[in-house]
């Protein structure tokens, strides 16, 4: 298990308020409606703020994150108690096939290395049922997003419920797929912050050889929310699968 790399609750509770609901969430609540899924994987799922939006009735909703602070505050936000919030990565996942629909949002999947991408998606279609739908999105590395991350094109300053804030991005290193960067947050202590964060870039043909690799078939991506094609220049994909 890595160590919890939002292990700080001020900047978890911001977390939510950078990320509020947008076309993705809208996107993946029709999904679950389209597919008719009683029962979800949330992989990632973060503070929760989707997760507890596909809850309702007739629908068991998992939400599993690698970072306690997450969960925790996840765990205190209205709806939580129609969730089941699990620590951990998909390895905990049990292989039982119950699941109509596995997401795994905000780009989350960007965080799963190389060496743990095929066991994850082997755990999350042992999880899902014949037949059932994984969809996540990820960013283009052709778009090469990266390089807009400076301090300059980032910096802001801000009041928050922690006290006045002062932030912004630096990429340290780019490799082979993988970009590191820190997060700066400069709160009124004077005390700066800094979250390191590695994302891994994979082009779609690399998602879809290892989806199939993990017994996924009918793989599909798109280029927006909106279905729209995918192309080169893509800011990001999203994908969609069946378990075969």
């Amino acid at each position: 298990m890595i160590e919890d790399p939002y292990r700080d609750a001020d900047l978890v509770e911001l977390y939510e308020v950078d990320n509020p609901a947008g076309e993705d969430h809208a996107y993946y609540r029709a999904l679950a409606d389209a597919t008719d899924a009683h029962s979800i994987v949330d992989l990632g799922c973060g503070t929760g703020l989707l997760t507890r939006s596909l809850a309702g009735a007739g629908r068991t909703v998992i939400g599993v994150d690698p970072s306690l602070t997450m969960l925790e505050y996840a765990r205190s936000q209205p709806g939580s108690e129609c969730v089941t919030w699990i620590h951990g990565d998909a390895s905990v996942l049990a292989p039982d096939g119950a699941h109509d629909l596995a997401i795994c949002s905000g780009n989350a999947i960007m965080h799963v290395s190389p060496e743990e991408l095929p066991s994850t998606l082997r755990s999350l279609a042992a999880a899902l049922r014949s037949g059932a739908t994984l969809s996540f999105d990820s960013r283009n590395p052709a778009y090469r997003e990266w390089e807009r991350w400076t301090p300059a094109a980032t910096y802001g300053e801000r009041v928050t419920s922690a006290g006045y804030l002062r932030e912004w991005l630096a990429v340290t290193d780019v490799g082979q797929g993988h970009v590191v960067f820190d997060a700066h947050n400069v709160f009124p202590d004077g005390r700066d912050r800094v979250y390191t964060s590695t994302l891994f870039f994979r082009t779609a043909d690399e998602f879809r050889r290892e989806l199939n690799l993990a017994g996924f078939t009918d793989i599909a991506f798109a280029g927006g929310w909106d279905g729209s094609s995918a192309h080169d220049m893509s800011r990001f994909y999203v994908f969609r699968a069946r378990r075969a």
